[in-house]
């Protein structure tokens, strides 16, 4: 149990304008507590009310887990008797009938938001999703030393991943490779599906492996990362494969050169926006800016995409110990596409970046 992360949360909860926050299984409940449960068939629920123990709802078969815990008032279920009596109970103590209840937007299915409103008639379900984002976006040392873990399992696991390349393979035998590298490293998992593009499919910044061989003048992007105690990384490096035409390397030097400068302007006091116009402008200015169609970054965490969004119109101002990406990007439809991803902490006096993959001109095979 995270209990100083709860009582900084209760002292929110009330200026937020809600008298309890209700959450499902997932990152925001793992930040609190360090309790992971599946979110399947079986309806788990955590309701946190000021001046109250954690109230959590959940099946019999994961009572082990919370045995002992300070401060959780567990509410069980078996499936003989079913959920409705627990979620009954749990909203009767918690005296939530016309409570307003906050829960995870993004996040909290029908189901539980229909038992919420069955068990705690007359009760308002409210979105409250930047109640726990806004604690989560500064992270603490813990935190930062699992993410630089992340970051150097990822890019050990692409480096072994390129000793093994050779033309001609696919980008489905690509992504075998470079699955099978990651958890040998020791990584708990990935942080996503990889993306291992070649060729016209780099051109698709959310591309999917497919059978088409990777051969001579193509561009060969990999965006991956892992996951360690949690936390993720999140990188992206694209790889010229024999001769490129001129094109193609110019766009590479000017990602190159993006990249580096949004980096560049992250520190304190600097809004979001700002570092998405540092990056940006330089493919813009050079005639590319269409070709850039997604937003600069995005924070990451013990989620792959949370706050704070590196993104145009952001007047969020950045502080030490968040944590986010840089990514911009090139694509030119059925030719190719470069994008290099890092991910950064803002620092007391300007920005750490945890990735240190090279990112100059370094042609394959």
């Amino acid at each position: 149990m995270r209990l100083d992360r709860l009582e900084k949360l209760n002292r929110q909860i009330a200026d937020h304008g809600i008298d309890c926050l209700a959450l499902v299984p997932g990152a925001n409940l793992f930040y609190l507590t360090g309790l992971s449960f599946h979110l399947g068939d079986r309806p788990t629920v955590a309701l946190v009310r000021p001046g109250r123990p954690l109230a959590l709802v959940l099946p019999a078969l994961e009572a082990p887990k919370v045995d002992g815990l300070p401060d959780v008032q567990p509410y069980l279920w078996t499936d003989q008797e079913g959920y409705l009596p627990a979620f009954e109970r749990a909203c009767a103590e918690l005296r939530l009938v016309g409570a307003r209840i906050g829960v995870e937007a993004f996040t909290m299915r029908v189901v539980e938001a229909g038992l919420l409103e069955q068990c705690a008639p007359e009760c308002r379900i409210l979105p409250a999703d930047g109640l726990v984002s806004a604690l989560r976006m500064r992270k603490d040392p813990d935190e930062l030393q699992s993410m630089r873990r992340a970051a150097d399992l990822a890019q050990r696991a692409l480096s072994a991943t390129l000793e093994q390349f050779r033309p001609g393979m696919t980008e489905r035998e690509l992504d075998a490779t470079l699955r099978t590298s990651i958890l040998m490293t020791g990584a708990e998992d990935v942080s996503f599906d990889p993306i291992v593009s070649g060729g016209p499919n780099s051109a698709n910044p959310h591309a999917r492996p497919t059978d088409r061989p990777v051969g001579s003048g193509d561009y060969l992007l990999f965006d991956w990362g892992v996951r360690v105690d949690g936390y993720f990384s999140d990188i992206t490096r694209t790889f010229p494969v024999g001769e490129m035409e001129p094109e193609m390397r110019r766009i590479y030097e000017l990602v190159k050169e993006a990249n580096a400068d949004g980096r560049e302007a992250v520190r304190p006091g600097v809004t979001c926006g700002a570092v998405d116009a540092a990056a940006r402008s330089v493919i813009e200015s050079a005639g590319y800016g269409d070709c850039f169609t997604h937003r600069t970054g995005h924070g990451l965490g013990l989620q792959v995409h949370e706050p704070p969004f590196i993104v145009a119109g952001n007047e969020m101002v950045l502080e030490p110990g968040m944590t986010f990406t840089i990514e911009p990007g090139i694509y030119l439809a059925g030719r190719g596409g470069v994008r290099i991803e890092d991910d950064v902490v803002v620092t007391e006096s300007g920005a750490e970046t945890l990735t240190t993959l090279r990112r100059e001109w370094a042609p394959i095979g």
